[in-house]
């Protein structure tokens, strides 16, 4: 092992921002411009929806990975931004006319809830702020009475099973067990599940996974970050540090609910329909699982999870229609047990190294010494030393 100086660790975060900056460049062209021209419009539609599952992976490693916050109820969030989206589509009909399932419950008029569904600004707007203000107000309950742990775990998975079952008995209202139709619906005057149609919402799913990315790269960079992970590492020692970490896990999980809203629109857009099925105990379940095979704390290892799980369940239920159950649960039998830290944490940890030390270079380790010369540590010396 040899020792990094400040300059060698600024030179290495510098350049992992360069590979970083081209890999996502490279992910658009081969995402938005390469996949739409080579694979037919079914399979197009299919990844569409994978990268959307992926918007709310990355929204769950922010409060999972980064803040120690296991989630077990995001469902409730990525359907209330597919509702918001399937009820204006639903909307989309002659003036004075109403979505035809409510004339099967006797229902004439348009419930009050659905009114603001006719604007799409507003819309747009309840995608992420429904979710999120649903998601504010419960990490507030919880968070204020310091639950955590497998008890805030066990208190998400409560409020899915309470919305579930809510959402299955609004017959009059929402269409209850049977949901809500997107497919033979039109926006902007364009049938829904039209190619075209289609292909822009593949587009614009690509463009928001990329900034969402963005986004959450950067709230897990510099002082914040540093505080999430101190957070999950340590509350205890955070609070006595004279922070109140109440504040930070209801905004960053206020966060990942507005971030789960916005991929639950572009599914269901992208699927064709929208029911309470989606608030299941299983999918919320499935989301931690894309999460861990990819390597929590990462982010890319969120978007990394996602697409080889659903891509994996798509090939061995094509392939292997009656024992690709088998398959699955095999996959992730390896992953728990061979790669406890998930793909990227497998590869940063184990076969980067290995890799460099098939070309002769050394493992570099960042340790005490180091930190004399780091920037950052000289900066807090000055400012120490000046009071």
């Amino acid at each position: 092992m040899i020792n990094e100086t400040g300059v060698q660790i600024k030179r290495r975060k510098q350049r992992n921002r360069i590979i970083e900056l081209a890999i996502i460049f490279a992910s658009i062209i081969v995402l938005a411009i390469i996949l739409p021209s080579v694979i037919p419009a079914f399979r197009l539609r299919l990844v569409g929806r994978f990268l959307s599952l992926a918007i709310v992976a990355l929204g769950l490693d922010l409060i999972w990975g980064y803040t120690g916050l296991l989630s077990l109820g995001h469902g409730v969030f990525f359907a209330l931004g597919g509702y918001a989206l399937a009820m204006h589509l639903n909307l989309q009909l002659p003036e004075g006319e109403i979505p035809s399932f409510f004339t099967l419950y006797g229902v004439k008029e348009l419930p009050w809830v659905w009114q603001p569904f006719y604007s799409f600004p507003v819309t747009v707007l309840a995608i992420f702020i429904i979710p999120g203000i649903m998601a504010g107000l419960l990490g507030y309950l919880v968070f204020r009475n310091r639950i955590k742990g497998v008890y805030f775990s066990i208190l998400t998975q409560a409020a899915l099973l309470v919305f579930y079952n809510f959402f299955n008995g609004q017959q009059e209202i929402i269409n209850g067990t049977n949901g809500l139709k997107t497919d033979t619906e039109q926006i902007f005057g364009l049938l829904v599940s039209s190619p075209s149609v289609q292909r822009t919402f593949y587009i614009l799913t690509v463009v928001l996974l990329i900034l969402i990315y963005l986004l959450c790269r950067w709230l897990t960079s510099g002082r914040f970050g540093r505080l999430l992970k101190a957070i999950r590492d340590d509350e205890t020692r955070v609070r006595f540090s004279g922070y109140d970490p109440t504040g930070y896990k209801v905004f960053v999980f206020a966060i990942s609910g507005a971030i789960a809203g916005v991929a639950g629109a572009l599914y269901t857009v992208q699927t064709g329909i929208i029911n309470p099925s989606i608030m299941q105990v299983a999918f919320s379940i499935e989301m931690v699982i894309w999460v861990a095979v990819g390597g929590r704390g990462t982010l890319i290892g969120a978007i990394i999870g996602t697409l080889l799980v659903r891509l994996a369940q798509t090939f061995l239920s094509e392939s292997f229609p009656e024992i690709w159950l088998f398959f699955q649960g095999a996959l992730f039998l390896i992953v728990v047990t061979v790669l406890p830290d998930g793909i990227v944490g497998w590869w940063r940890d184990y076969a980067w190294l290995k890799l460099r030390s098939l070309f002769g270079r050394k493992p570099s380790l960042a340790t005490y010494p180091s930190l004399a010369e780091d920037p950052e540590v000289d900066q807090e010396r000055d400012r120490l030393s000046s009071k």
